[in-house]
């Protein structure tokens, strides 16, 4: 655990960030999951020891800074996974598909499953591309069989 806190610490430090008591949390609660976490989970965990507002402020930060990148589920609630390691504050690499589970509505990071970046019009950039895959995760599949 003090290795996770140290690397946080350090990960903060390196985009400029201050290192808060709850910014460290959200770190350690997003990389403690293997899916991504919403933030309605975020303000159940945390709600005793940090309010809503700072709670937004501290995954706006992290979504700028290129530390978490956000996923929005069928519902349009917001997911955050931890960013890979090329992400940064001036361009994310996270093209990659989502899934998003119809049996426990989980939403995975399916990292090696790149998205192509599309050619577009001229005068058109692409900026950030989603793609989210419904289905069954292999965890519920295992559960079935």
């Amino acid at each position: 655990m003090d290795n996770n806190i140290t690397r946080f610490e350090e990960l903060l430090v390196k985009n400029g960030l201050k290192r808060t008591g709850a910014r460290l949390q959200v770190l350690e609660i997003l990389s403690g999951r293997d899916s991504a976490t919403s933030q309605p989970y975020l303000e159940q965990v945390m709600g005793k020891v940090v309010d809503r507002v700072t709670l937004y402020r501290v995954l706006q930060a992290f979504e700028e800074k290129g530390i978490i990148h956000k996923v929005l589920d069928s519902h349009g609630t917001a997911n955050y996974a931890i960013c890979s390691d090329g992400c940064d504050a001036h361009q994310h690499h996270d093209e990659h598909v989502h899934f998003d589970c119809d049996n426990c509505h989980k939403i995975y990071c399916l990292e090696s499953v790149k998205i192509p970046v599309p050619k577009v019009p001229s005068g058109f950039k692409v900026q950030h591309l989603n793609l989210i895959a419904t289905g069954i995760c292999s965890a519920c599949t295992d559960k079935v069989n």
